[in-house]
């Protein structure tokens, strides 16, 4: 090409990543060797997704040559733009100098006059005479840097992401971009929520969602060989990007996705948005009130749930680290009763103890749930701990407990099975305590269904079924049944 040519087509590539990458990047194909990288209009797509917007999230299937194709992209960028630092984010060293590897071969491979002067080249580093470099480098390393454009390769998988970007991220607030990259790695993560807040404009994350069917090899063909050499669960994670429990979730795949598409945000906050309320108590209902109590420090919180007793419905929600023992009891024995003398169950070890005497002795609250023993609350062992979780799985499960909280939710996402130990428990960096007291709550829901709790100071079992546990006659204490029937057959 003459001068003339040249600067011609200098002055497409820059205005074009898309143009550049297809008429002169060449990648390393598996069985090929090297050959043009023609993108596929997926990846054309996603290149000026990323281009036009500052904070983007991909979420893509396994090999869909994604790490390739932001390769090909930061070599535009230090190419075409002056003064860049573009720093890319891997899993570990071995892929961080693989993505590096890719850069440099791609730049090799540029025609002469394509290529600026290089300045610097090692295992982590390509430098340019534009002033732009690219860093490739495992999470952790190059805090304090002034970047450009962030590229997090498989965030979802990234060790220690989220301290990593509160690191970072003031980097890049004055005007950097950012690029998170990633197949799904279950809900316990950074980049699930990010995903999570982008999708509800919480943040300014722009979604880039890339499905197996854009990409023109995988056909029907393709998936009716691929499909039955895999699990459903990985199926699910790998090609149809979905976000499933880490590891194995205590409450199922299936339950959780019915509870999320349940979930309702037209709650009223109480105590300085502590307390979530989605129902008043309405008369002639019963209602559970379960809690467990903590110090009240950093991620160890005291909570509460308020479930209806004849519809199972959450009506209320309390979620608070900052609350002290004594105004926990006095917040619960105002709901309780608010809520008509709700029946109050407490976890009794360690400090429920202390709350438990803070509502009997102090407060005076008069409807605490006693055990068979004459006991206030519940005390948890090992034994009763797992009939306390069952009893959790089977009423969500068959949805005799409906949730409306998006905070017990996440909870429940990121409350696992432990594969090393096998204890039901949170996930590393999560907290269970809406969890376990929506589990006392359930233990409860199921004791008053079959049959009235123990009435205090009584040690002796009523092993007589309560027909009308559920409902309260506390307005009309004086109504006669069959009245009282009639009257909610009449209702609406």
């Amino acid at each position: 090409m003459d001068r003339a040519e040249i600067i011609k087509e200098l002055k497409k590539c820059a205005e074009s990543p898309a143009y550049f990458i297809n008429t002169y990047v060449n990648v390393v194909h598996p069985v090929k060797g090297v050959v043009p990288f023609a993108l596929f209009p997926f990846q054309e797509r996603m290149i000026g997704e990323i281009h036009d917007n500052r904070f983007t999230l991909v979420r893509k299937f396994r090999q869909a040559g994604i790490t390739t194709l932001t390769a090909a992209y930061s070599l535009w960028t230090i190419i075409f733009e002056d003064h860049k630092n573009v720093m890319v984010v891997s899993i570990g060293d071995r892929e961080s100098r693989a993505f590096l590897e890719r850069v440099v071969m791609m730049f090799d491979d540029l025609p002469k006059w394509l290529q600026p002067v290089e300045v610097m080249r090692n295992k982590h580093t390509l430098k340019l005479s534009t002033g732009s470099q690219v860093k490739s480098q495992p999470a952790g390393a190059g805090r304090g840097e002034s970047v450009s454009l962030l590229i997090v390769d498989e965030a979802a998988f990234v060790d220690k992401m989220r301290e990593f970007w509160m690191a970072i991220y003031p980097t890049i607030s004055t005007g950097g971009k950012a690029c998170l990259v990633s197949t799904v790695n279950g809900m316990s993560n950074l980049y699930y929520e990010l995903y999570k807040s982008a999708e509800k404009e919480e943040n300014k994350f722009y979604i880039v969602d890339i499905k197996w069917r854009e990409h023109p090899w995988y056909t029907d063909e393709w998936y009716e060989e691929t499909r039955p050499n895999m699990s459903e669960k990985a199926w699910l994670q790998e090609y149809e990007c979905q976000f499933l429990g880490t590891g194995d979730t205590f409450i199922d795949r299936h339950t959780l996705g019915t509870i999320q598409g349940t979930m309702r945000d037209d709650w009223t906050s109480k105590y300085t948005h502590r307390m979530r309320v989605w129902e008043e108590p309405k008369p002639y209902y019963n209602y559970i009130l379960a809690a467990d109590a903590s110090y009240g420090r950093e991620r160890d919180h005291s909570a509460f749930h308020v479930i209806n007793l004849y519809n199972g419905q959450q009506v209320a929600e309390f979620y608070s680290n900052v609350t002290p023992i004594s105004k926990f009891a006095e917040i619960i024995a105002k709901e309780g009763y608010h809520y008509n003398t709700a029946f109050v169950q407490i976890e009794r070890n360690g400090l429920g103890m202390a709350l438990i005497e803070q509502l009997w002795d102090y407060v005076e609250y008069d409807n605490l749930v006693m055990d068979e023993k004459g006991e206030f609350g519940v005390m948890l062992t090992t034994k009763t701990r797992e009939v306390v979780l069952s009893d959790l799985e089977d009423a969500l499960r068959k949805g005799k407990i409906k949730i409306n909280s998006e905070r017990t939710f996440n909870e429940l996402i990121t409350f696992i099975i432990n594969e090393d130990t096998g204890k039901v428990e949170a996930d590393e960096g999560y907290t269970d305590d809406l969890v376990m007291s929506l589990a006392l709550a359930a233990h409860t829901f199921d004791d008053i269904h079959r049959g009235s709790p123990e009435p205090m100071g009584s040690n002796e079992k009523d092993t007589k079924p309560d027909p009308y546990a559920g409902i309260s006659t506390r307005y009309h204490k004086d109504l006669d049944l069959l009245d009282y029937n009639k009257w909610v057959l009449n209702q609406d």
